[in-house]
């Protein structure tokens, strides 16, 4: 230990009698400017506003692992460990920062804080993480060169922070690159050029932007291009593009392109999905990100199968035309839910677009479960009480309370994710999982897989959560796999 305490000292001594000139004026800045994380949160504020949702992101799990980091340091190691600041005679006046002499110089806090942002900011975007690297690096190296932090200090506290940054993907896993599994169609879909023979709808009032329909007048002037005001009947401007369309087009959220799946499926007809809503999550899974993405592959001809969730009623659902056409089951492409979950999607996507899915999850289950209560049920003819009953099209991932995304988009399974009301404590033991990351492991929470799930005897009042949308609920439901639907996508195609 003395060898390294020795070599410690000796590296510090070799930097401070280093002289460069613009070194003395730019890292003692740089250094004052990391003073409270204030660097970093102006940084992962302007990752936020300016890199869209994989900027939101990376802001996100930086800002949030550097909490933790700073939490570890400051208020842990740095009470056990009591190492003395480094002596600056060595260190030109010139460069030199005040100090507090009676704190401990190990581990380096802003080392730490600065290598935790950067290794979160990577784990989500590869080329923010190297801009932010380089940053880290020079106010950790600016911490020995100003003569606060002997070289170990800073090492031990950047192998901190990126530890801690890793740590994160325990609870909050990274999506990855590529976009879901999905299979070809058997047969030829319509290759549209300039989008002659289809007829997209544009639900108006979806996501937090205009200028959708003008966009795609441009990108496929030869489609028709039909726009919904704010109090027009979605359905009904979907049957009428059907009855026109060679290929049916929607431009919205999940909501919308739910809407029309169902018409597609019952005409028969390929659906075009333009991704225009606050989160498109299944536009996401596909690979859809931009506008482009789906005219390309209009202009190809290349598509893919995905799976649906029929979802069946006691009793007929006015979800249908304003003329009275008849409709098809109802049906989902992502979840469906019923207990607590309804009221936390509504509290999650109100957080989602700023501070990511699962600190937004995490927030709202702290909230739902404060005021709500259970709800019963027989599933498969079982008697529950249920705080939440989750329904996936499919297998997602990551297992545990904050699903985020699907490798395959036509495994033919129901993710089926349970949360049990009838255990002791369970709302208590249910956050006390999710926090320390051992939801897997919990006695409150099952998962499995399922291609029919039956629900009956469901307590009058229980909405459910259906792609996102809140719908009226009902005393049984059939949930089953079976049809598919042929959807655009160019090949190659990569999420956001």
């Amino acid at each position: 230990m003395g060898k390294i305490h020795a070599a410690d000292r000796a590296a510090f001594a070799w930097v401070a009698s280093h002289h460069v000139p613009w070194a003395n004026r730019a890292l003692p800045a740089l250094s004052r400017a990391a003073n409270h994380s204030r660097l970093w949160v102006v940084t992962g504020a302007g990752m936020a506003l300016s890199g869209g949702r994989g900027g939101r992101r990376a802001a996100v799990r930086g800002l949030g692992s550097l909490a933790l980091a700073s939490t570890m340091t400051n208020v842990v190691l740095k009470s056990w460990v009591r190492r003395p600041r480094p002596v600056l005679d060595a260190v030109p006046m010139a460069r030199r920062l005040d100090r507090q002499p009676w704190t401990t110089s190990f581990p380096s806090g802003h080392a730490a804080s600065a290598a935790a942002f950067a290794t979160g900011v990577a784990l989500e975007s590869r080329p923010l993480g190297v801009a932010a690297g380089a940053l880290a690096g020079s106010v950790a190296f600016s911490r020995v060169y100003t003569g606060v932090h002997y070289p170990g200090d800073v090492l031990a506290g950047a192998a901190l922070g990126a530890g801690v940054a890793a740590l994160t993907l325990r609870w909050w896993p990274t999506r990855p690159v590529e976009a879901a599994s999905a299979p070809p169609p058997r047969g030829k879909v319509p290759a549209l050029v300039e989008g002659h023979g289809l007829v997209v709808v544009v639900n108006g009032s979806a996501g937090p932007e205009g200028g959708t329909a003008q966009r795609l007048r441009e990108l496929l002037p030869g489609a028709e291009v039909v726009e919904r005001g704010h109090d027009g009947d979605l359905i009904a401007l979907l049957c009428e593009a059907a009855r026109e369309a060679r290929v049916l087009g929607v431009a919205g959220g999940d909501g919308s392109v739910n809407a029309a799946a169902r018409i597609a499926l019952d005409r028969g007809l390929p659906l075009a999905v333009f991704p225009a809503g606050t989160l498109n999550h299944f536009a996401g899974d596909l690979g859809l990100t931009h506008l482009d993405d789906t005219a390309h592959a209009l202009a190809a001809g290349e598509a893919v199968l995905v799976d649906v969730a029929d979802l069946q009623r006691d009793h007929s659902h006015p979800f249908s035309a304003a003329d009275g056409e008849e409709l098809g089951p109802e049906l989902f492409l992502n979840t469906f839910s019923l207990g607590v979950y309804p009221d936390l999607v509504r509290f999650r996507e109100e957080l989602e677009g700023r501070i990511g899915k699962w600190p937004a999850m995490l927030v709202g289950l702290v909230r739902v479960l404060r005021d709500a209560g259970p709800v019963k049920m027989r599933v498969d003819g079982r008697p529950r009480s249920l705080w939440l009953l989750f329904l996936g099209n499919g297998r997602y991932a990551p297992e545990g309370f904050a699903p985020t995304y699907r490798p395959d988009l036509t495994d033919g399974l129901l993710d089926v994710r349970i949360v049990d009301a009838s255990r002791p404590l369970a709302r208590t033991r249910l956050v006390a999982a999710v926090l320390s990351g051992t939801l897997g492991r919990s006695r409150v929470y099952e998962a499995s897989t399922a291609r029919t799930v039956r629900l009956s005897e469901i307590q009058e009042g229980a909405e459910l959560a259906v792609d996102g949308e809140v719908r009226p609920g009902a005393s049984q439901l059939r949930i089953a796999k079976g049809r598919r639907l042929t959807v655009y996508r160019p090949e190659g195609a990569q999420r956001d």
